[in-house]
């Protein structure tokens, strides 16, 4: 059932038509982040899940979303990194009730992460195992666009120089919680806000025209796996 990523991902991708020639200022974004039990994306669990919309420079809080997932799985470090405990997570929410709510955002919105290959790799990997069908999803990363502008200023990033908090000082964002799935949502969107307004400070260049920061990829829709 476990499909990698080097396949999931279209590697000579067409963006949908809807959002190809659409202004990044336009288009509806979705910031997603996962709490999860290992980076390792085979053998990680998702113990909590948030997201929060976003459009315009403006994030609609009214839009944000957080749970935490129950699992049987070992928490690991969690406890000391996200604050999740044993009682939090037992009285958490099944991952397909979740993801399933989740699913509806695929076609309508562009998935923002802070590390896409991590995070698309665990909702693969999951929504495979779940058997729930999605189409194909467009995604930008916000890590990929900070290591981009990074490199055209030096010639090689420094040690935790793509890290989210790294990211926020050098578009002086304030400092944001962290490891709290909402709390890692929000600080992504405000980000990519940033991120995208230093590229193009008016707004009028199409989502396409991010291809050639390595952030933009589509994910190819699971249905034809189950």
């Amino acid at each position: 059932m476990w499909q990698t990523l080097k396949n999931w991902f279209l590697p000579k991708f067409t963006i949908p038509e809807h959002f190809r020639h659409m202004p990044w200022q336009q288009i509806p974004f979705l910031a997603i982040d996962l709490e999860l039990t290992s980076l390792d994306a085979k053998e990680s669990n998702i113990l909590s899940v948030g997201w929060v919309e976003g459009r315009q420079s403006s994030i609609a809080l009214q839009s944000c979303y957080y749970k935490v997932i129950a699992t049987k799985a070992s928490l690991n470090q969690s406890p000391v990194i996200h604050g999740l405990l044993d009682e939090h997570i037992a009285q958490g929410e099944p991952v397909k009730v979740a993801l399933e709510k989740l699913k509806h955002y695929a076609q309508s919105h562009v998935w923002v992460f802070h590390n896409t290959n991590l995070d698309m790799s665990v909702l693969n990997k999951v929504f495979i195992k779940l058997g729930i069908p999605l189409p194909d999803i467009v995604t930008l990363d916000t890590l990929q666009i900070a290591l981009y502008q990074i490199r055209k200023s030096e010639s090689v990033p420094a040690p935790n120089a793509a890290t989210l908090t790294s990211c926020r000082q050098r578009h002086n964002l304030p400092l944001a919680p962290a490891h709290n799935a909402l709390d890692d949502a929000l600080a992504t969107m405000e980000l990519l806000f940033a991120q995208l307004s230093q590229l193009d400070s008016k707004g009028k260049e199409p989502l396409s025209a991010l291809t050639g920061t390595g952030a933009l990829k589509v994910f190819k829709g699971t249905a034809s796996t189950l």
